[in-house]
């Protein structure tokens, strides 16, 4: 019984862990460019009461084992980079990215991190930065008092300098791509950092060699499936309560062992 316990209790915490993973997905579903996760489980190691194959006394072969399983485990968390739905705004300094690629952000210690999410700004010496302020790499600095900034689908970033008519290319977007993306590591702020398991950085420019296209004034939306969510957030609540009852049962039965000898 005590095996018993001690397996279901494995089964309740690899559940949680997939509500947690639920969890922040569904919290993350107006996140622009969030990429959901999905929990992969793998079984326990067994004890083996009886080995397949084994002769009897009569000289005849077992055609099966005895094994008993102990458990569950969580074996990894993958980020699933499917595109993601895009929405149209009215701000020049939206960008999408339409297929594979991550723009190049440069982190306050001089360390490149990557993200799916286009949403820029300005900072006040006309620098495109992150919401967080983090500067776009390569750096681009739109002169003051430009206007009709514009992105073409190839990275080519133009303006209409003051007192001109034609546009002036004042800047050439980059996309970084990875040979295993979902081996990044998700440090916040809608940003990733490349590890051993994602391989190293391909730099392209938009639209050659594998990489993706952009979209101006346009978003890349969270690729969560509220429905997909909603299931399994009933699959884990039920499989976590069928667990807990195997724990119930083997603590009756407990008590009714422990009562015989009344």
């Amino acid at each position: 019984m005590i095996r018993c316990m001690m397996t279901a209790a494995t089964g309740m915490e690899a559940q949680q862990l997939y509500m947690d993973t639920i969890s922040n997905n569904l919290s993350n579903v107006n996140t622009n460019g969030f990429k959901r996760s999905k929990l992969e489980f793998q079984d326990l190691m067994y004890q083996t009461i009886r080995e397949p194959g084994v002769r009897n006394f009569e000289g005849g072969m077992a055609p099966a084992g005895i094994e008993v399983g102990l458990g569950v485990r969580s074996a990894a968390t993958q980020r699933v980079f499917e595109q993601g739905s895009l929405n149209g705004t009215e701000n020049p300094l939206d960008w999408a990215i339409q297929g594979e690629g991550f723009f190049q952000i440069t982190l306050p210690d001089g360390s490149t991190a990557y993200t799916r999410d286009g949403s820029f700004k300005l900072s006040s010496d006309g620098s495109i930065v992150t919401s967080s302020g983090f500067f776009l790499s390569p750096g681009i600095t739109v002169p003051e008092g430009s206007t009709s900034l514009t992105v073409g689908q190839d990275g080519k970033v133009s303006v209409v300098l003051q007192g001109e008519v034609n546009q002036t290319e004042i800047g050439q977007l980059e996309l970084v791509r990875f040979v295993n993306p979902s081996g990044m590591k998700g440090i916040g702020g809608n940003l990733y950092v490349e590890t051993d398991a994602s391989g190293e950085p391909v730099v392209n420019l938009p639209g050659e060699e594998g990489a993706g296209t952009i979209a101006q004034r346009f978003t890349e939306a969270s690729n969560v499936k509220i429905v997909d969510e909603m299931v399994n957030m009933i699959s884990a609540q039920r499989a976590f309560e069928i667990v807990s009852k195997a724990i119930t049962v083997a603590e009756d039965m407990m008590q009714i062992a422990n009562n015989l000898k009344r």
